[in-house]
């Protein structure tokens, strides 16, 4: 025995630690309760785990600093700036290190605290997660400890109410039939009570002694972060019998973060701890998204870097070329040796450029990074805090999971959504059944009366004959027994059951509503699903009697196969295989049964936008069933590629079927889902519904929402069409119709913002997209791609019917990285959507009833799919109009604020003189004129709401950037030399050989530079309120505000002698200037000079070329002034009359 067991573990050091062995590297063995095997089972290798503790912290006390900063200066800006500092710290610069310093500390310190701040919270949860109390089983008794000293292959207590605190194999529960209800909220944001089963041959261990005397190891795979994915198996330990193998799945998986409900208590072994749970691995952040004004504004930064370079380049040359004149030279006074003048001349130079770089690097805005962040971050809150985007019957309101991509919202192009559960309601209601061509509406029977519009249809009553109505029956009883349907607990009736009210009185739950619609269709029908006990299915016949089927097996549904089935077993012996799914999945695999009349209906129902299933079955012998049962089983507890291996199996399994019939159940339109399209789509947004129903569903939700009009010409690109023609000839003649319409129109390609075109839409399903993307056999797929891009572009709506998740994301990413590189949006509510969410530029989840695994993914979620009008037309616009004025404006007021210092250096022989006082440099983007801009980018409104929700076009003026683009972004550069220009030569010429003051004298230098720096602040801030179209008090408080503070620090900043300064040149300037008549009327008259193009532009734009945001300005201002004066007039009449 004993070189047994050396045999063993030397094989299993060979397999270890040799690259043969897959098993290894994909699984781990826990060892229950830490129970070494029997021996000869197999070798105990005593595996390192991590312990429970979470860490969802950043950093620690040690770490804070060095790895916060090294963050921090990673981002380009604020290390550009350390980078001046510091040259301003090394070199003899002609400003001050504070003036760049004092802002960058400022932005790095804000920062920091928040991150300290947000990091100190983390870690405070953190301890508290960690050291909660949990009771784990040791030598049959209970003991308890804190959460972080749990280990794998503890054997955990859990009471009802608390949290799961690792990831656990459910082995029993205080519920006979094994079984545990549990709230997932935490973890995907499901409310729903879900529910587990543990493994059928622990679930008898319910009291601590019992569950201790457990021997039994699990086998499964390595940690990874899908929920609702788990493979495993685990060995039970018999005395002198051979292990008991059961597989196990994610219903047997307890996870970390979700609740215990309705059950007394449960015990489990712990498989996962700390950073491994399936929770832990989840925390993980998605991909950063950046906006397109983000990207804008970077290649904004980088242009006026490079004007920056130049400009140092050019004074650096200039200086030496203002020197060789040898009575241009350093001057008598400054007293420089021979040795100091024959220096380096490159080391001089090189020094010059620096200092110049210094002096001209605030046309660079830090402070711009700031603002940015806040108005993005404040910002958010309106649509959080929007009443109208509220939804008074959920209670749910809008959620800003990141607010870095509001702007974008104002920038959309393609809307790609799901239909069930985004535009329809998701609340099914059951219609009708066709058995055998026999059609049953069980709403149109009311109180024994046959309704009049029930003309012509077989109803229950009918008696379509003997054998017919054991088809009849059986078809019910399929539907009452193929689900995962759970009845809740509280209205369980037990005992007999035999009154139809109190069958009524059943209220089920499931994760899909269409089971619930079915079961609850049936039950109107008079069979009615009671429970599932101890394994058997209970249901209420028409006799009311009960009947009792044991459940065998459940092949489950995925969206892969489209159907599931159920093998159960009547009290009399007989043993079924009931299936239902999706028709394409259904009728190949059916032998027998009314295949073309039961086909027809389900046509039928679909072009009603009907979702329809079909029912079939199979009788089994018990030798058959045997046969069913070990091949599920081998596949059930694989550990490598388990779900190929069950697919595999389910294939076999689920054939020659007999079809009973098929069943239709409506999903109604949500409310204004048609108004949103119709809006979204007058905005020049194309609208793409991806879904994995039928075609003829799918295509009339798309009618009823107006996505298809009646005048739509319907292209399909569909399975059916290819096998009737080659791919190639489709998409050729599909490209050829199109074409020939739009040949002769000019189109602004991938934006949807052409009008005048022939209204195409296309339908796609999922067997052909994946043909247009296979790459062909010369490995490459783009000629069909592009064909398909093409035939897209001058589509108004495309429909893509029987989609997998994996294709959404596909479709997606095929149009964001088409060579338009269009602004793409996808909007859905269920985990399928969670892929296209991820992968569009912005992502937006409904918070329905598929559970909020979307709304947790997406940037941004909504209650209801209507809320999206609002959120696109009115909140997306605003956010963009206020963002792009706000980049613009910040360059052009540093182009005003720099450029004149750059003009200076001509007239001061280039000796890097600056021509502002440090306090303002320091200043004026910090104090004197960022206020203004950030209330101008929260509140501004250059339309009413009202009007934008009421003419969807307006959208169409800001599409594709259009105030971020080059010949804007031109203007206001322009714009900005141009002011610099009339500030400096205005005030030169002002000053020039002339006496301002009474006295006669001349003013100096720093009256020069403040005269040009009063100018600027007053100009560019006039400029902003002219930009204003939205006045509210806050921007009165802040613009008139701004002004008067500058005011009243120069005031005191030259009126006062600080003891803190040891020089002060601005002593007294700024009084003597004010107390100078001319030096009034010149800074009045330089303003007016500076806003004077900008008026005239606008007025002159506005009558010969208006915008149609600009058009409905004047109409409203027409309209106001319009009613003001009606009312004056009413006024002055209803006076003269008294």
């Amino acid at each position: 025995m004993a070189g047994t067991i050396d045999c063993s573990f030397i094989r299993t050091l060979i397999n270890r630690y040799c690259a043969g062995e897959e098993n290894w590297v994909d699984s781990r063995t826990i060892y229950v309760g830490h129970k070494e095997p029997p021996p000869g089972a197999e070798a105990y290798i005593p595996q390192k785990y991590p312990d429970n503790r979470i860490v969802s912290s950043k950093y620690t006390f040690w770490n804070f600093i060095p790895k916060n900063l090294f963050e921090q200066f990673r981002r380009i800006a604020n290390f550009y700036f350390l980078i001046i500092f510091l040259v301003q710290l090394i070199i003899d610069t002609p400003t001050s290190p504070v003036t760049s310093g004092l802002p960058l500390f400022f932005v790095i310190a804000v920062t920091a605290i928040k991150q300290g701040y947000e990091d100190w919270l983390r870690h405070k949860a953190d301890n508290a997660m960690n050291q909660c109390p949990v009771h784990f089983i040791q030598h049959g008794k209970l003991v308890r400890k804190q959460s972080r000293n749990l280990r794998v292959g503890d054997i955990v207590m859990v009471n009802d109410g608390e949290t799961f605190p690792c990831d656990l194999i459910f082995l029993s529960s205080s519920r006979e039939d094994g079984t545990c209800y549990v709230t997932t909220a935490s973890l995907d944001g499901e409310s729903s009570h879900k529910t587990y089963y543990a493994v059928q041959d622990t679930k008898g261990f319910q009291t601590e002694e019992d569950i201790d005397s457990l021997h039994a190891t699990v086998e499964c795979e390595q940690p990874q972060p899908d929920l609702y994915k788990f493979v495993g198996r685990i060995h039970v330990y018999q005395e002198r019998n051979d292990p008991i193998v059961r597989s196990l799945g994610s219903e047997n998986l307890l996870l970390r973060g979700a609740s215990l409900k309705n059950t007394e208590k449960i015990f489990g072994v712990a498989i996962y701890t700390g950073m491994e749970t399936k929770m832990a691995l989840n925390y993980q952040s998605k991909s950063q998204k950046r906006s397109v004004v983000e990207k804008s504004m970077n290649v904004f930064l980088v242009v006026y870097l490079c004007i920056l370079i130049s400009k140092a380049l050019i004074n650096t040359v200039l200086k030496y070329v203002w020197q060789s004149d040898p009575f241009r030279d350093e001057p008598w006074f400054n007293q420089k040796t021979e040795a100091e003048r024959q220096r380096h001349l490159f080391l001089k130079a090189f020094t010059d450029f620096l200092a110049f770089m210094v002096l001209f690097n605030y046309i660079i805005p830090v402070s711009m990074y700031v603002t940015v962040e806040m108005q993005k971050f404040l910002g958010s809150y309106f649509i959080t805090w929007d009443e109208d985007m509220f939804d008074e019957e959920t209670g749910e309101g809008p959620v800003v999971n990141t607010s870095d991509l509001n702007e974008e919202l104002g920038q959309v192009e393609y809307i790609f959504t799901d239909k069930t559960g985004t535009l329809t309601e998701n609340n099914m209601e059951f219609i009708e059944c066709c058995i055998e061509g026999n059609v049953y509406v069980p709403h149109v029977i009311c109180n024994g009366q046959i309704l009049p519009d029930s003309g012509g249809i077989d109803m229950i009553d009918s008696s379509p004959g003997v054998s017919g109505k054991e088809r009849e029956e059986l078809f019910f009883r399929a539907l009452c027994l193929c689900h995962t349907v759970q009845v809740k607990d509280d209205v369980l009736v037990d005992g007999a059951k035999k009154s139809p009210d109190s069958s009524r009185s059943c209220i089920y739950i499931s994760s899909s509503p269409d089971e619930v619609a079915l079961v609850e269709g049936i039950q109107r029908l008079g069979f009615t699903y009671l429970r599932l006990k101890d394994n058997y299915m209970e249901l209420l016949n028409r006799d009311n009697d009960i009947e009792r089927y044991e459940l065998l097996e459940i092949l489950t549904f995925d969206s892969v196969r489209r159907r599931m089935s159920v093998i159960v077993k009547s009290t009399s012996g007989d043993i079924y295989l009931f299936c239902k799914g999706a028709d394409s999945s259904i009728f190949p695999r059916v032998t027998e049964g009314k295949v073309d009349q039961i086909r027809s209906r389900v046509e039928r129902n679909a072009v009603e936008g009907l979702r329809t299933l079909c029912v079939a079955y199979k009788k089994l012998t018990q030798e058959e069933y045997n046969e069913v049962c070990e091949l599920l089983h081998e596949a059930k507890v694989a550990l490598q590629e388990r779900e190929k291996k069950l697919a595999e199996a389910y294939e076999l399994v689920e054939t020659d079927l007999t079809l009973l019939g098929a069943t239709a159940v409506e999903d109604r339109l949500q409310e204004k889902a048609a108004d949103t399209i119709e809006a979204l789509q007058k905005a020049g947004i194309k609208v793409w519904v991806l879904t994995g129903d039928k075609m003829e569903t799918a295509a009339a939700t798309c009618y009823a929402c107006k996505l298809f009009r009646r005048n739509t010409q319907l292209l399909e690109l569909t399975t059916k069409k290819i096998e009737e023609q080659s791919l190639h000839d489709v998409l050729f003649e599909l490209s050829k119709t199109v074409l020939h319409y739009s040949g002769s129109m000019t189109r602004d390609s991938f934006s949807g913002l052409s009008t005048d075109m022939q209204d195409f839409g296309l339908i796609i399903d999922g067997a052909a997209l994946s043909l247009i993307m296979k790459p062909r056999q010369n490995g490459s797929s783009g000629n069909y791609r592009e064909l398909f891009l093409e035939i897209c572009r001058n589509c108004s709506a495309v429909l893509c019917c029987r989609m997998a998740p994996l294709q959404k994301a596909q479709i997606v990413k095929l149009i964001k990285l088409s060579k338009e590189h269009p602004i793409t949006l996808a909007i859905g509510d269920g985990a399928n959507d969670v892929s296209m969410i991820l992968e569009a530029h912005v992502g937006i989840g409904v918070i329905g009833k598929e559970g909020r695994q979307a709304a947790r993914n997406s940037d941004y979620a909504i209650p209801k799919f209507k809320h999206l009008k609002k959120m696109i037309l009115v909140h997306g616009h605003f956010y963009y109009i206020r963002i792009s004025e706000l980049v613009q404006y910040f360059f052009y007021k540093n182009v005003c604020f720099i450029f004149p210092q750059f003009l200076y250096q001509f007239f001061c022989g280039f000796s890097q003189q600056p021509l502002y006082d440090t306090a303002y440099l320091t200043l004026y983007n910090i104090s004197f004129t960022s206020l203004p801009i950030l209330m101008y980018s929260l509140m501004e409104q250059h339309v009413s709401s009202d009007m934008l929700k009421r003419d969807p076009s307006l959208y169409r003026d800001i599409a594709k950037n259009a105030l971020l683009r080059w010949r804007v972004f031109i203007y206001w550069t322009f714009l900005g030399v141009f002011d610099a220009l009339v500030f400096f030569f205005g005030a030169y010429l002002m000053l020039e050989n002339t006496a301002m003051t009474i006295n006669g004298h001349v003013f100096g230098n720093w009256t020069f530079g403040t005269m040009v720096f009063t100018v600027l602040v007053f100009t560019v801030t006039l400029k902003l309120a002219l930009d204003t179209h939205y006045w509210t008090w806050i921007n009165h408080f802040v613009i008139w505000g701004s002004l008067i503070f500058y005011i009243v620090f120069s005031l005191l900043w030259g009126g006062i002698i600080w003891p803190f300064l040891s020089y002060q040149r601005m002593y007294f300037v700024f009084i003597q200037m004010l107390s100078s008549g001319p030096a009034w009327l010149g800074i009045i008259l330089l303003i007016i000079v500076s806003l004077l193009p900008d008026i005239l532009k606008k007025v002159l734009c506005r009558q010969l070329w208006p915008t149609a945001t600009e058009r409905t300005q004047t109409k409203h201002q027409c309209l106001s002034v319009e009613q003001s004066t009606i009312f004056m007039l009413s006024q002055t009449s209803s006076s003269l009359s008294f």
